[in-house]
């Protein structure tokens, strides 16, 4: 059974709706953070030392990295689904915002959050904050214009690694700013196994 490490307030939807878009059966094993540190309990820590959520183990293997285990569920489980074949432009493009999700478009995100919780003392960082995330969140914005997904015309791995961040532009500049962000979330929040990951594991 595969099993998926889940830390509360972490970005582990990602992988049980993969999970569920796959229709393949796992675990959902939930950690609290500490309620003053807001750390990981010891438990996650001896799944993997950086006590971080999500981690998948399959078949005795520990993966850490949504992006990471993504991609490991499509290459094991997809059967040509959910990422398009290697060499061509489009695996291109879905490796480009695979790992672009996360090694670009969450940084201000995580600024906005963190430098939020400041008040005064983190407004002159705000400008800035604003800025990167209008150029990225813009940019995300402009590639859906003609197109339902990121990649392709069927829901790839990209699309379930980004959707988190598409999430949070119309949760933090509301549905009229990026209209075809707003499209995308609606979209992938309507799918049946995105429904079921809920239903599952709560939001």
């Amino acid at each position: 059974m595969i099993e998926v490490h889940h830390l509360n307030e972490s970005r582990s939807r990602r992988i049980t709706w993969m999970l569920e878009e796959l229709g393949l059966p796992y675990d959902v094993i939930t950690y609290q953070r500490d309620a003053k540190t807001r750390l990981a309990p010891p438990e996650l820590m001896q799944i993997h030392p950086l006590g971080k959520a999500p981690v998948l183990r399959d078949n005795g293997e520990v993966l850490i990295e949504s992006g990471a285990i993504i991609e490991y569920l499509a290459r094991q489980y997809g059967n040509g689904r959910f990422a398009p074949a290697m060499g061509t432009p489009d695996y291109n493009r879905y490796i480009q915002f695979l790992h672009y999700a996360e090694g670009s478009a969450m940084l201000p995100l995580m600024l906005k959050l963190y430098v939020g919780f400041l008040g005064e003392a983190g407004a002159p960082l705000q400008p800035r904050i604003q800025s990167e995330l209008a150029n990225h969140l813009g940019y995300l914005n402009t590639e859906l214009t003609h197109r339902d997904y990121f990649v392709g015309n069927e829901l790839s791995g990209a699309d379930v690694q980004i959707s988190f961040v598409a999430q949070m532009a119309v949760k933090f500049a509301g549905r009229d700013t990026y209209p075809n962000l707003s499209r995308f979330v609606d979209m992938i929040e309507a799918r049946p196994a995105y429904q079921r990951a809920m239903g599952k594991s709560g939001a």
